[in-house]
C-alpha cells in the first residue's frame, strides 16, 4: 500500500506512481481521471468502474475509520506529518496479524 499527501493533480498522482512504478508484473484499473492517463503506462492501463469497487470501498471505509480527514476542529491537527502517521496506523491496525499483537499487549492490561 503507498500514499502521498497533496492536492488532487496530476503532480501528486506522479509522486504516488513514482512510489509504486517498480511492481511491473500489476495492471492499474482507474476511473476516467485525466491525470492517470497522462501518468500510467497505456499498455497496463484499464479504465472502468468494474474493477474499482473494493477500491471505493476501502477508500470510503478508510474515511470513515479516520474522521479526522473531514473534520474542522481544533482537536483534530492538520499537519502533514500526524495525517501520514494515522494513515499508517490506520494500515497496521486493519493488519489481522498486527492487530492481533496489538489487542493481546491491549487486553494484558486488564487480566
Amino acid at each position: 500500500m503507498a500514499w502521498v499527501i497533496g492536492g488532487r493533480d496530476t503532480a501528486t498522482f506522479k509522486r504516488l506512481y513514482d512510489k509504486v512504478k517498480h511492481l511491473e508484473n500489476c495492471i492499474f484499473y482507474t476511473d476516467d481521471w485525466d491525470a492517470f492517463s497522462k501518468v500510467l503506462p497505456k499498455d497496463r492501463h484499464i479504465i472502468g468502474k468494474a474493477h474499482t469497487i473494493t477500491i471505493e470501498q476501502d477508500n470510503s471505509n478508510t474515511r470513515h475509520h479516520l474522521g479526522r480527514m473531514t473534520r474542522r476542529t481544533k482537536v483534530v491537527s492538520q499537519k502533514e506529518e500526524m495525517i501520514h502517521a494515522s494513515l499508517k496506523l490506520w494500515c497496521a491496525l486493519t493488519d489481522p496479524t498486527v492487530f492481533k499483537d496489538y489487542q493481546s499487549t491491549f487486553l494484558s492490561i486488564f487480566m
